[in-house]
């Protein structure tokens, strides 16, 4: 049986002002109600292109600390390789859905990888009012090209640039975060996988939702891999978790932005932070958003870096296989 998507849900509603019930939070999670309207929350910038490396090392190293998010700017993608990675994937998503259709992913298997609409299992039955369309874009031997649109004909270029220019983006971010736990600057990106890390591609398409209110793209969470690198559109919608409270994130055009993830968190044993975060819907337009996963091989154990464990720092984290860590939780068990 086809799936239903969110997309075709957003074209039946659209003539009426109200949303399927699975789509309606409940009221302590609702965004009108949740979120603290008026204040755009400045989440940290950093200058990439810092020739101070002690200055850029100590910025991120705060960043990931005290906010587990920040954008960065002169990170050296061109304006254009983004504008051409975004361009595509929109156009992916104006396709008609039997096109759509043709990347989906494969019923019950273990991989994201494909177009879908349902991720993780959904607590109290309620549903993100997204779809998607995940596929590897590095390294080649991890690449699947059958979850590659052929539509439109760039796709494949498009994504083979942007991947080729984020590898120095992410050699930097890791040699930095390695700096900044006093370690080498090799070691973090080494224990996280090294050359076999994966960049798992997500495009997240959010069609207007009569009831912005009462609906979220994708719930509250923390992401599981290494760190996550986000290219939004111009429709604002990430919001982050600080101090007791819901805030919608300032955009600073052409940066990238970071998440920390869990994997991040663990190697560090708890001195970065995996930021708590969720997105948000537009009544008007859709939304969009294209981050990357820099994900561990799947059999790979992560557990603290030890060098950073001692007598007085003992391991806060088990050490666990990735792949065990993806399945606790997408499945919402303890890890």
């Amino acid at each position: 049986m086809e799936a239903v998507r969110v997309q075709a849900i957003a074209s039946l509603s659209k003539c009426m002002e109200t949303i399927p019930s699975e789509f309606i939070r409940s009221e302590n999670e609702q965004p009108a109600i949740t979120t603290v309207h008026g204040i755009l929350l400045e989440v940290p910038v950093i200058d990439l292109g810092n020739p101070d490396e002690e200055n850029l090392v100590r910025s991120i190293a705060e960043a990931s600390r005290e906010w587990g998010i920040f954008q960065v700017v002169n990170h050296g993608i061109a304006g254009d390789v983004i504008s051409k990675l975004q361009k595509v994937g929109k156009e992916f998503f104006e396709l008609p859905q039997e096109e759509r259709e043709a990347c989906a992913k494969l019923p019950g298997a273990q991989s994201v990888e494909g177009y879908g609409t349902k991720l993780q299992k959904e607590v109290e039955g309620k549903k993100g009012w997204v779809d998607h369309l995940f596929h590897k874009i590095w390294p080649p031997a991890a690449i699947n090209y059958q979850f590659w649109p052929k539509n439109p004909p760039s796709y494949r270029e498009a994504n083979e640039e942007y991947a080729e220019k984020l590898r120095g983006v992410v050699d930097k971010l890791f040699k930095s975060l390695s700096l900044g736990l006093g370690v080498e600057g090799h070691e973090l990106k080494d224990a996280a996988g090294g050359e076999d890390l994966v960049y798992l591609m997500k495009i997240n398409y959010y069609p207007p939702c009569p009831r912005p209110d009462l609906a979220l793209g994708v719930a509250a969470h923390t992401d599981m891999s290494t760190i996550t690198i986000l290219v939004p559109n111009e429709i604002p919608g990430l919001q982050v978790f600080k101090d007791d409270h819901w805030y919608d994130v300032k955009y600073i055009p052409n940066a990238l932005i970071i998440h920390i993830g869990d994997q991040i968190e663990i190697l560090s044993n708890g001195k970065y932070k995996s930021v708590f975060h969720r997105s948000t819907v537009n009544k008007e337009t859709t939304r969009m958003s294209w981050p990357v996963f820099l994900e561990p091989p799947p059999e790979l154990e992560i557990g603290p870096l030890p060098k950073l464990i001692n007598e007085g720092n003992p391991a806060k984290y088990k050490i666990k296989k990735y792949k065990d860590y993806m399945y606790c939780k997408l499945n919402k068990l303890p890890q």
